[in-house]
């Protein structure tokens, strides 16, 4: 997208409001594909946690995605979307045996974390067919917040448990369609995320009715101009190559999945803030914008950093800022930034705001959440429109006739 598609965006939609680009959504979605091209049977669940907009889902359906879900409601959502269920799979976390047998009541794939559920819901659907998470306790993203396959981590079944797992599936007689793993997120390393695949492949040697491998995701994107990201070309070649070898080792065709969420959205997104005013202190210039961590979590929950352009003045003489927001807290974007000169009024635009930044947007300090647009075709279209003070109260229940009558007392004393 061009910067005078996203002012023209920001003048017609209002401000704040995150923008994603169909285009690049598709391009991520066939570059992964293509990386995977000598894989008989390769599917690709888009991670809804990421980005859940229902047209963002749609288009995800449209390009033959699957979809790898986290609560019953993105199950929910993905269903309305047009997605079948043989086409979801639920791979939650610490959650309730009530909520896995609704998902399944639904339909749609089951993925279990842990041996309480599993002895659980083995006992009481021993012929439903139930994928298995695995915890290769391999350290595999950018920090502890993130890498989801180490040791401690609540995710997975432990390695070390397998045989407490073969034993829980021999006494329930329960189907074991499919083994999964997913080690976190910002993934650099690919020897280290072939490591953890070998450890996948000798879990799955334990069950023989196997349909599918499920190696996760956790891509890294680059967030800046020459940022490092992901071979993914190279993972594809190598990971392809010992994928086949272990089919014919298993004796058939299995399907390698994959469950993208930022690679696939993440550069996509483009997050549009007005500056409401440039403070000058005596060693910062603060330029503070018309959002904060209630729109834009990722800087100060994960220390993620945001590309942050002047759209308004792109030619403008650089100086340093530090880009905050408007929360009472502090909601700091980017410290000593260098960016073209901003002024009072000018729109700052936030790359790479496709994945885990919408979602993860709140109401804190009452504020509204923002409008998301959908950028395809050349042309622009409302995909969420901005809250309003009715959908901040509208849950509300006002029990003023409780103490209408201790104001109207105390009025009268």
């Amino acid at each position: 997208m061009k910067n005078k598609d996203l002012i023209n965006i920001s003048e017609k939609f209002g401000n704040p409001v995150y923008v994603y680009d169909a285009e690049k959504i598709i391009s991520q979605f066939e570059r992964l594909t293509k990386a995977f091209k000598t894989v008989k049977y390769l599917k690709l669940n888009y991670a809804a946690k990421a980005l859940s907009n229902l047209s963002i889902l749609r288009l995800m359906n449209s390009l033959g995605s699957g979809l790898d879900t986290v609560s019953i409601q993105e199950v929910q959502l993905g269903l309305m979307a047009g997605f079948k269920p043989e086409n979801i799979i639920f791979t939650p976390n610490g959650v309730s045996l009530e909520e896995i047998e609704e998902a399944s009541a639904l339909g749609v794939r089951i993925n279990i974390d842990n041996l309480s559920i599993l002895e659980q819901f083995g006992n009481k659907h021993p012929d439903v067919p139930v994928c298995i998470r695995i915890n290769p306790h391999v350290m595999a993203g950018g920090n502890s917040n993130i890498s989801v396959g180490h040791i401690d981590s609540k995710f997975g079944i432990s390695i070390h448990q397998i045989p407490h797992l073969l034993r829980i599936v021999e006494l329930t007689q329960m189907k074991i369609n499919g083994i999964h793993m997913h080690t976190g997120s910002d993934i650099l390393d690919i020897e280290v995320f072939l490591y953890a695949s070998e450890i996948l492949f000798d879990t799955a040697k334990n069950f023989k009715d196997l349909e599918f491998i499920d190696f996760g995701s956790g891509f890294k994107v680059p967030y800046k101009e020459g940022d490092i990201e992901t071979n993914i070309e190279e993972l594809g070649e190598k990971l392809s190559g010992r994928f086949n070898t272990f089919c014919k080792e298993y004796g058939r065709e299995l399907t390698l999945a994959f469950e993208p969420g930022k690679f696939l959205v993440s550069e996509a997104g483009y997050f549009l803030a007005r500056v409401n005013v440039v403070k000058q202190t005596t060693s910062t210039v603060f330029a503070s914008v018309d959002s904060g961590f209630n729109h834009l979590i990722r800087p100060m929950l994960y220390g993620a950093s945001h590309q942050i352009e002047n759209i308004s003045n792109p030619k403008g003489r650089e100086r340093y800022y530090s880009v905050v927001g408007y929360i009472c807290e502090t909601d700091t974007f980017g410290n000593n930034r260098r960016i073209n000169e901003i002024r009072e009024g000018d729109i700052l635009c936030f790359k790479n705001a496709g994945a885990y930044c919408f979602t993860m947007a709140s109401n804190y300090n009452s504020r509204y959440r923002p409008a998301e647009v959908l950028w395809h075709e050349g042309k622009a279209s409302l995909i969420r429109k901005r809250e309003t003070f009715d959908d901040l109260i509208k849950n509300q229940i006002d029990i003023k006739n409780l103490f209408m009558a201790k104001v109207e007392s105390t009025e009268a004393k």
